[in-house]
């Protein structure tokens, strides 16, 4: 049986791609998938600046040049998984052919259970090939306008090209249900989940592990998780669940706390929806 690919996208860089990229790609791991990390910003690589990823013998420009092979760009990654980071000069870009990604997806799906795709911020080749080639896209945004206008763009860029969008998850969700709503009806995509604002998030980039790993039982990281094992059809873990329980906040909870009374109808109804019914 093949691997199965995600093709983490936005319609613009600072909203949280690549960190869902590697908390997802943790969490995953952690459900004990074997799970590969591809930093596919071919012209701006991300995932080595966040993630204290172990040098490998090539990096994916070297692939996608025809230099190496794909497992020789593969390392180890903090979480249990594996990554292929890009170069980091600007000769790198240009030597690279944006169309082998098609190949070196295909070689990781017969290696690995998952492959998570990074892919480029913005509308270009470089995003359209993950886009076409993966099982799901997964699209990330923040509740602004400005942010949701370029997500709807990259929504219509992968219906064009044929690809499989699963839904959208909100980052840096802060404290208005009304934006929330609001998003959902401008992507007009499923939610699959949203993520609070948590200083964990750059404390852990810092550090060069994932959220889930760094802080495991912060709000954002127990958002994660939730959405990860989501993904794959599975609960959480108990150990998390009964934390929760016994004190510790989950994200459901803490958005429910900065929309305000649970109990009045409108809200109540509105926070079932966007916690799955885990709150009707």
């Amino acid at each position: 049986m093949t691997g199965r690919v995600f093709a983490v996208a936005s319609g613009k860089g600072g909203v949280g791609k690549t960190t869902t990229a590697v908390n997802l790609a943790a969490v995953m791991a952690e459900a004990d998938r074997s799970v590969v990390l591809v930093d596919y910003d071919l012209g701006m690589s991300n995932v080595g600046a966040v993630l204290d990823v172990e040098p490998a013998e090539a990096t994916l420009h070297d692939v996608l040049a025809g230099d190496a092979d794909t497992l020789d760009a593969v390392a180890e990654a903090p979480g249990e998984f594996d990554a292929m980071v890009g170069g980091t000069h600007i000769e790198d870009f240009g030597r690279a052919d944006p169309s082998k990604l098609r190949e070196v997806a295909e070689d990781l799906r017969a290696e690995y259970d998952v492959t998570i795709v990074d892919t480029g911020g913005g509308l270009s080749h470089d995003t359209t090939v993950p886009l076409g080639l993966a099982d799901d896209v997964l699209l990330v945004s923040t509740p602004q306008v400005a942010a949701l206008e370029n997500t709807k763009k990259t929504l219509e860029l992968a219906e064009r090209v044929g690809g499989d969008v699963t839904g959208l998850i909100l980052t840096r969700v802060g404290g208005s249900a009304v934006d929330v709503d609001e998003a959902v009806e401008r992507i007009d995509a499923p939610l699959l989940g949203t993520i609070p604002e948590d200083g964990a998030v750059a404390d852990s980039e810092e550090a060069g592990e994932p959220l889930v790993v760094y802080a495991p039982e912060n709000p954002a990281a127990q958002s994660y998780r939730e959405l990860g094992y989501e993904l794959l059809g599975e609960s959480p873990p108990v150990s998390f669940r009964d934390g929760e329980a016994e004190g510790e906040v989950s994200a459901g909870a803490a958005f429910a706390e900065v929309a305000g009374d649970e109990e009045e109808p409108e809200r109540r109804s509105l926070l079932s929806r966007l916690t799955g019914g885990r709150l009707g």
